[in-house]
């Protein structure tokens, strides 16, 4: 058989040595690798002994699937509360270990640690990459701190003061709507639908400074971050579409790309056309006193007018990925707590009358449209209603970590180094070792003498710890403002059919939250 020959340029052994060991050194990196993941594995699971679980479906899937998105996952994870009372383990296929969480003094030592001890998991997280970018939803170590004190001033009380306005006049457009639809008496309404338009009114309001109708009027840009949403969620319930180069593939892949470019190119040309008109930023105060005189500041204003220790101001593209990510975060959330409380709230109507007491003995002789910022810490008993509503329908049910080192619980036992943290917020709400009947909606947990001795950690909506949500008190705010509006003009009444809640990025409830609206006589 002839032989290459490759004499003439004097490297043919040596060249026929090194197509031998590149495959050979390969394969033994392979194996190396393989070696060291399973032992890795083996010594994490190791240390996961001392952690109760609950049966697995097989050795090969772990605990897969078992906890679906919906009505029945949200009674299994109440099964596993009342099961382990405060942590187990759980399996994701054969060699992914996840830690659950339900009891808020072990939820402490993960939630309170440093923000580079337990960083956000990002498996789930990545999805939203490409939408919201580098913002604070996605950011880590030294980026994420910068921004999050480059922040912190846009979402001060006087910042958020003349929000409220927004606030009222958004639910005013969809009160109007609604007594249309109820003009012979009732309505029956999916609160979804007309509450997530709403928040996304006063989102586009509070942050760009843009009215685009959406509420009586289609929007592409509103329809492109209602499209994102669903698809996101969507995603996660599909396994095989967690993989990029398959899902962008894919339909739901194409339109995806399509609608962030919508978003994208909206927030890059507010950022453009804003730059423009700034007047010159070397006296941030001054101007901020200027413009705030003039009109409202929107959330780009003092983004661009925002400047770190050293005097750095934001990229463009920090802002875009930080005005993105407050409309992904802002709307759905508070959408979500604002229909679970009226839900909550038709279905036990002494609430109810006694929350519309409450905002019309405040009001006396105002018109409603006259409630201001600082009545929103007037109503002791409407603000009990809304946390209680919180805890019972958290629209955020579970957050997820990544220990980057061993993290000791108060008992004494290790989650390892590498493990994923579940913390279920849902299921720290649902506990029974914390709140006595969780299952009862009882504002009354609330009151001064009753909320004595619990745990800060006992509720959570809002997370806790340095990554806690920035605009928990904006959100607060408009569901303040919205709840008082809509009980001083309507009833709110259950629906004949009780919803099935359905978690995906937020609480939701299948095939929508149906109620009954009857506006009442003036």
């Amino acid at each position: 058989m002839p032989q290459l020959n490759l004499s003439w340029q004097g490297l043919g052994p040596a060249v026929a040595s090194l197509w031998l060991f590149l495959p050979l050194a390969g394969a033994s990196c392979l194996l190396a690798y393989i070696l060291v993941q399973g032992y890795t594995a083996y010594e994490t699971s190791q240390r996961l002994r001392c952690f109760p679980q609950p049966p697995k479906r097989n050795w090969l899937l772990g605990h897969l699937g078992l906890i679906k998105a919906s009505e029945e996952g949200l009674l299994y994870i109440q099964s596993l509360v009342r099961t382990f009372k405060d942590v187990c383990c759980w399996w994701v296929g054969p060699w992914q270990p996840v830690v659950r969480i339900f009891h808020p003094a072990f939820i402490k030592p993960v939630l309170l640690a440093s923000a580079s001890v337990a960083p956000k998991d990002a498996v789930f997280y990545s999805f939203l990459k490409p939408w919201l970018g580098d913002g604070l939803l996605m950011s880590t170590g030294d980026k994420w701190s910068r921004h999050r004190r480059m922040l912190t001033p846009a979402f001060h009380f006087n910042i958020l003061k003349p929000y409220v306005k927004i606030f009222k006049d958004s639910t005013n457009i969809m009160h109007a709507k609604w007594q249309c639809l109820a003009s012979k008496g009732s309505a029956r309404l999916d609160m979804f639908e007309h509450i997530s338009l709403m928040t996304l009114d006063s989102l586009q309001k509070c942050v760009f400074s843009f009215n685009s109708n959406c509420q009586e009027k289609p929007s592409e840009y509103i329809a492109a971050i209602l499209e994102l949403s669903a698809l996101v969620a969507r995603r996660h319930q599909k396994l095989h579409l967690h993989v990029d180069l398959l899902y962008h593939l894919t339909r739901d892949g194409m339109r995806f790309r399509k609608a962030c470019h919508m978003v994208h190119d909206f927030t890059d040309a507010v950022i453009q056309e804003r730059r423009r008109t700034l007047p010159d930023q070397s006296e941030d105060d001054a101007v901020l006193k200027a413009k705030a005189k003039a009109k409202t500041l929107d959330f780009i204003d003092v983004l661009l007018l925002s400047k770190d220790e050293h005097g750095k101001a934001l990229s463009d593209e920090d802002i875009r990925a930080e005005a993105d990510t407050f409309m992904f975060g802002g709307h759905d959330t508070t959408a979500s707590g604002l229909s679970w409380v009226l839900y909550n709230l038709a279905r036990h109507p002494e609430y109810q009358k006694r929350c519309r007491q409450e905002v019309r003995e405040l009001l006396r002789d105002r018109e409603p449209e006259e409630i201001e910022w600082d009545d929103l810490v007037q109503l002791p008993f409407l603000t009990m209603c809304i946390k209680e509503s919180l805890r019972l329908h958290p629209p955020v049910t579970a957050i997820s970590r990544c220990c980057t080192q061993d993290i000791v619980l108060p008992d004494g036992r290790v989650i390892p180094k590498g493990v994923i943290c579940r913390i279920s917020i849902f299921g720290t709400h649902h506990n029974p070792t914390v709140w006595p009947d969780p299952e009862v909606y009882n504002p009354f947990r609330f009151d001064a003498d009753s909320s004595k001795g619990r745990p800060s950690l006992a509720f959570i909506p809002f997370s806790a710890g340095p990554r806690n949500c920035i605009g928990q008190t904006f959100a607060l705010s408009e569901m303040k403002v919205a709840l008082a509006l809509t009980l001083l003009r309507f009833r709110i009444l259950p629906d004949d059919k009780e919803p099935r809640r359905k978690p995906e990025l937020i609480l939701r409830a299948e095939g929508g939250l149906w109620l009954r609206v009857e506006p009442l006589s003036t």
